[in-house]
């Protein structure tokens, strides 16, 4: 292959990049990982044990979990793919962990309902992202605001134990993060068609994790506030 074949080949190479496709590849690899590493935990009764019978185990993983995700939010363009990758795939894990108790804490059928619906609510905002003409950039702010809110009033609802502030803040975290998806997704959307062509492959990865956590987030806690809703515990 000659000079002008190699080049043009590589130009047709980048014009068949998308970030956006690639987000969501990152994406839905993520919450594969959460979901078996979750499903596989809840069915050890072992590591379980391990897990619940210590609770300072319990909320260092909780820690460790809050603090990688920070890290990677504030860091995740300074870090090598290899790193990036690794990174985001331990909180996917550590993630996992975590959720393993709502597989002993809710039934087999409120989980299904929750996810279920989860996708068909991501899936529907995603869409809305895609063909809006709407500008949602200046949502981004208010729906930032939503999301301290919701965690001071979860706070100070661990002292108050109220129903109706329990189901509040549920029902406005799945409007809040509906919101946040649209949002992230019409962001990732614009990255993508400004960015996926030009880039090279080390940042075209990192483009790729950073969306996929944003997309990862929404998802995640759109399923957990809509499993408080349904709510059938065992």
């Amino acid at each position: 292959m000659n000079y002008t074949n190699e080049y043009a080949y590589s130009q047709s190479s980048a014009r068949e990049r998308s970030i956006i496709k690639n987000v969501y590849l990152w994406m839905t690899a993520g919450l594969a990982l959460t979901g078996v590493v979750a499903f596989g935990i809840s069915n050890n009764p072992t590591i379980m044990r391990s897990i619940l019978g210590s609770p300072f185990l319990f909320f260092a993983i909780i820690l460790g979990e809050l603090a990688l995700v920070m890290y990677l939010s504030a860091r995740l363009m300074r870090m090598s793919a290899q790193a990036a990758t690794l990174a985001f795939a331990a909180y996917s894990i550590l993630n996992g962990i975590t959720m393993s108790v709502i597989f002993l804490a809710y039934t087999g059928a409120t989980i299904s309902l929750a996810f279920f619906t989860t996708a068909a609510t991501f899936g529907a905002m995603t869409l809305y992202a895609f063909i809006t003409k709407r500008d949602l950039s200046g949502f981004g702010h208010y729906l930032m605001m939503g999301v301290i809110g919701i965690i001071v009033v979860s706070i100070i609802n661990i002292f108050l134990k109220s129903p109706a502030v329990y189901y509040l803040i549920s029902y406005a975290g799945v409007l809040i993060f509906m919101g946040l998806t649209a949002y992230d997704t019409q962001r990732i959307l614009q990255m993508s068609n400004q960015m996926s062509g030009s880039v090279e492959e080390s940042m075209y990865i990192k483009l790729s994790i950073m969306g996929a956590l944003k997309l990862y987030l929404d998802f995640i806690n759109i399923f957990l506030f809509l499993l408080r809703i349904f709510g059938r515990r065992r």
